[in-house]
């Protein structure tokens, strides 16, 4: 670039400007009006989005635990268990499952979940823990 005066040297933020906004405008591409065309209007916009985005990442998270969580309580409710209990018993088996697969279990396999709870119920001998 050639420029003529120190003035517009001065006011020319170069490349680097365009690529920054460049990316905003591409996160706002399908926004509608405004919110899409007008880059201070857009930065705002998307920075909500983003916050929202990265929140329900965590929500998600906590919805398919608790999710799995009601899943495994319910196969345990089927065979008179509390699922802590379940789960204690289970651990004290050396099996060591966590809840999306006892939950998978329990939804199609509830045969395997039910041998789950009997072994669950168990209580290993004294040797077994040894390796």
């Amino acid at each position: 670039m050639v420029f003529t005066s120190v003035v517009n040297f001065v006011r020319s933020r170069g490349p680097d400007e365009f690529w920054r906004k460049r990316r905003i405008f591409k996160l706002a591409a399908h926004y509608i009006g405004r919110r899409r065309n007008c880059y201070s209007i857009a930065i705002r916009n998307v920075n909500r989005a983003l916050a929202y985005a990265t929140k329900g990442r965590e929500l998600k998270k906590e919805d398919m635990r608790e999710l799995w969580t009601q899943r495994v309580n319910a196969g345990c409710e089927q065979h008179g268990m509390q699922f802590a209990d379940f789960q204690y018993g289970l651990y004290r088996n050396d099996i060591l499952l966590n809840r999306k697969v006892l939950a998978d279990l329990a939804i199609w396999e509830p045969r395997t979940f039910e041998a789950l709870a009997k072994i669950s119920q168990q209580v290993p001998e004294e040797g077994s823990g040894d390796k």
